[in-house]
């Protein structure tokens, strides 16, 4: 029995966020957001994609996005890679979400909050242990909350998570246990299929389960973790050698034309100068969307769409 890698966005996104995972999400939002309390009683799972609604204004990819029953939004991304100014792009999209909610015309009193729940492969804050944290808004002296604390961040370090199978001690340990280990396991550990809902969540992982054509995009999405890690790699030492941007920009162009070749077929001549010519904010921009290409033709009008 083999078991797809959770921290692989395809996988991520197919165990937690397809049609029949709701009491999936609900059982692991609970376990990490809540300590295990069955605070979230139902929710919705919606369209992670958050579009722009000004010109010029970036796109944002998330892995899943639900409504709880008590009309909080959760949006939840599993980040393998650190990358450049990444707690930034996880503050911006938290505020994106509270600010998207509202059209013209319409009273703030109908904001309602947002938790933004981050799980990362590498450690993002140094000086702890804690491999669960959260992140309010609090009077700096006082340390009192805001009178409006509607968005919180919470992060999952996965490296800070130590603890063995034998030694899971209760819901949340064997969800984050699921996450970190799922990619490793040939069997379902007895200790985790007592929860319905891990077990469940087995069963979709199960490789059986998915059609040729899901595993050819989550070999694809393999193979680009690994060239991205590797390019991320090589720019960094690029960047200490030369001491300049250029380094670590070229790396993830070269990420990406490896990407779309194994995606779409050999890229021509035109289609990589205009990648070449993509600013950081572009490429960026291009790594989250080139999943949803299925041919050349819609490279090309993205690229046309973000030439400017």
């Amino acid at each position: 029995m083999r078991f797809i890698n959770p921290k692989i966005d395809f996988a991520f996104k197919k165990i937690f966020g397809s049609a029949q995972s709701n009491d999936i999400l609900i059982s692991f939002l609970n376990a990490i957001l809540y300590e295990g309390r069955s605070i979230i009683e139902s929710l919705e799972i919606l369209d992670p994609y958050l579009a722009p609604q000004i010109a010029g204004v970036k796109n944002s990819y998330l892995d899943v996005k639900a409504l709880l029953n008590d009309g909080t939004f959760v949006i939840i991304e599993m980040q393998v890679l650190k990358v450049q100014a990444f707690g930034k792009r996880v503050l911006y999209n938290a505020a994106k979400t509270y600010a998207l909610q509202l059209t013209r015309g319409e009273l703030y009193q109908q904001l309602r909050p947002v938790i933004a729940l981050t799980i990362t492969d590498f450690e993002m804050f140094s000086g702890h242990q804690d491999v669960i944290s959260h992140f309010v808004f609090k009077e700096r002296t006082r340390l009192s909350d805001y009178l409006q604390n509607d968005i919180e961040l919470v992060f999952v370090e996965l490296p800070k998570f130590k603890k063995e199978l034998e030694q899971l001690e209760n819901i949340t340990d064997k969800w984050i246990y699921f996450i970190k280990t799922t990619g490793t396991l040939n069997e379902v550990p007895q200790t985790m299929a007592t929860v319905p809902q891990i077990q469940k969540a087995f069963e979709i992982a199960n490789e059986v389960s998915l059609t040729q054509d899901e595993l050819n995009t989550l070999q694809q999405q393999e193979f680009f973790a690994q060239d991205q890690e590797n390019s991320v790699a090589v720019g960094r030492e690029e960047g200490r050698q030369e001491g300049r941007q250029e380094g670590r920009q070229e790396a993830q162009i070269e990420l990406i034309r490896i990407s779309l070749n194994r995606l779409l077929g050999q890229l021509n001549p035109d289609i990589e100068r205009r990648i070449q010519q993509l600013s950081s904010d572009k490429l960026e921009n291009l790594v989250n969307a080139l999943w949803g290409f299925s041919n050349l033709e819609e490279l090309s009008d993205w690229l046309e769409d973000n030439s400017q």
